[in-house]
């Protein structure tokens, strides 16, 4: 594919829930050297009217009209948004059209899914990306620079916590949705684990509780997952959607360690703890817009005709773990992995530097947390 002669993508954002109203939508405005909000789908009328008018998208349309406002040629990308479970049909329907894709993480629910996205994503000659923003957030990828240099000597040790009180009712206790707390927040872990080690994890073992709480009849509420990556280092997190706002990892190394707190948000600072001898270094983060640094690097790749970083295979990667986590947890015993071999892996070359984007109010879209 040559390279194109637009000087910026259009994109159509599927699915207006909470995370498309607060951080997809206002991400255009510090996208614009590259990026155009142009068309808005959701089954939601009301979301429509309102959203369409605060951003002037004229394009709009329920999920049944997504072949049609993809085959119209008026559009060049879509940002995926739908629940996990959704995200293959818009993928299907955007190849059809030789339109791009940025895709939601998880890529999609299962290992088989995630495949046959790429196999038609490929086929078409079109380009997929999966949304980790923080493979170009600040904090994360000094972090992965310091452990490259040597800071804290070799990382043997990967821990981490992600946990909040979720909404009952909300998408992610629904599992016909692809809901529960490992894929929805224990995917933030396992990414974070493999490229801070920068590695694959070769062997997983785990625990899943659901407990009595009528919000998780469906899902798991916390998963506890241990994996062994080559060279006897481990990887160990826990996820909850049961349990009081955290969002941390630290590194323990040869010869010191590195925490992050605030790890994975996207609205707050982060902390960053450095310790070497005993001596702690602290770095504060404030927030910025991370979503907009994946806009303008997809509609980069589509303009300069380059692979995506991180890519479907990226997505692919994360989801084949999370699988083999709830298999080990299932069988209550360790599960051995042929992990996807990736030859690209986030650096500080990513790094993109955005203002943080004002609060807004949303329509018929509340928090996922209580």
């Amino acid at each position: 594919m040559a390279k194109s002669s637009k000087s910026k993508i259009r994109y159509a954002v599927v699915g207006l829930g909470n995370i498309a109203q607060v951080a997809v939508l206002p991400a255009f405005e510090h996208a614009s050297e590259n990026s155009e909000l142009v068309g808005l789908l959701s089954s939601d009328p009301k979301k429509l009217s309102v959203l369409s008018e605060r951003y002037s998208v004229k394009i709009t349309g329920s999920y049944e009209d997504l072949d049609p406002i993809l085959a119209s040629g008026e559009v060049d990308a879509i940002y995926v948004a739908t629940p996990n479970s959704k995200h293959r049909i818009a993928v299907e329907s955007a190849a059809r059209a030789g339109v791009h894709v940025l895709c939601e993480k998880p890529l999609a629910r299962t290992t088989e899914d995630c495949r046959r996205m790429l196999w038609t994503a490929a086929d078409a000659k079109i380009k997929l990306m999966t949304a980790y923003r923080l493979h170009f957030e600040q904090a994360n990828l000094r972090a992965i620079q310091r452990l490259m240099e040597g800071e804290i000597g070799e990382p043997r040790i990967f821990s981490s916590v992600f946990s909040q009180q979720v909404r009952e009712g909300d998408i992610r206790t629904q599992a016909e949705l692809g809901g529960g707390a490992l894929f929805d927040m224990g995917i933030y872990c396992v990414n974070a684990a493999r490229y801070l080690f920068q590695a694959e994890p070769i062997e997983v073992s785990a625990f899943r509780a659901q407990g009595t709480d009528p919000r998780f009849t469906e899902t798991d509420e916390m998963t506890t997952a241990l994996l062994r990556f080559p060279g006897d280092r481990f990887a160990q997190f826990t996820a909850s959607q049961g349990a009081a706002d955290v969002s941390e990892f630290r590194v323990i190394g040869t010869k010191g360690d590195l925490r992050l707190d605030g790890a994975f948000g996207y609205h707050g600072k982060s902390h960053e703890f450095l310790t070497i001898d005993g001596k702690t270094e602290e770095t504060t983060t404030a927030a910025h817009d991370q979503f907009a640094a994946e806009l303008v690097h997809f509609s980069q790749c589509i303009l300069e005709d380059r692979e995506p970083e991180p890519s479907g295979e990226e997505g692919l990667a994360d989801v084949q773990i999370l699988e083999a986590i709830v298999q080990a947890a299932n069988l209550g015993r360790k599960v051995a992995l042929t992990p996807v071999e990736r030859d690209q892996r986030p650096n500080q070359r990513l790094e993109m530097r955005k203002p943080a984007t004002p609060k807004v109010e949303t329509v018929n879209a509340p928090s996922p947390s209580k």
